[in-house]
């Protein structure tokens, strides 16, 4: 038989009490739930992203660099300027497809851009490379980049 003390707690309950402090731990466990619940819902919904179009910002920076140049060579204003087209590209070679008669140039592939403007009937082609260097190449000197190739 049990003494009726143990670890001083008195044996003397009934099952009244006990089903009592059950009912009380399930209310306080709901309470905790429906506070961390409505703290959740306190804070703002999240938002689903919006996409926009992927705009290379390095295309961006040097169609911007080169519509500057553009307006100083040709005296026409920026905003009277037509972008023809702005595209990433691989050169044949370190001339940019723009060799230049009499240069040798480095015989590898180059990854870069080729820009052209419409200027007051003029049309400006710019050749790039990725690491900045820009050249404005002649329409009898200029070769195309490399097909399918694109960076």
């Amino acid at each position: 038989m049990l003494p009726a003390m143990a670890q001083g707690v008195p044996l003397n309950f009934s099952l009244k009490r006990v089903d009592f402090l059950r009912a009380a731990a399930r209310a306080a466990c709901a309470l905790i739930a429906a506070a961390s619940l409505s703290a959740c819902a306190a804070e703002p919904p999240v938002q689903a992203p919006i996409y926009t179009a992927v705009v290379n910002p390095s295309l961006q920076s040097l169609v911007d660099k080169v519509l500057d140049d553009a307006a100083r060579r040709t005296g026409v204003a920026v905003e009277k300027l037509q972008v023809l087209s702005a595209d990433s590209v691989t050169w044949p070679d370190g001339s940019l497809g723009c060799p230049q008669p009499g240069m040798m140039y480095t015989q590898a592939l180059v990854p870069g851009y080729r820009v052209r403007i419409q200027a007051a009937g003029q049309l400006l082609d710019y050749h790039a490379s990725s690491r900045g260097a820009l050249v404005v190449c002649p329409a009898g000197r200029a070769t195309e980049p490399i097909r399918g190739e694109a960076t």
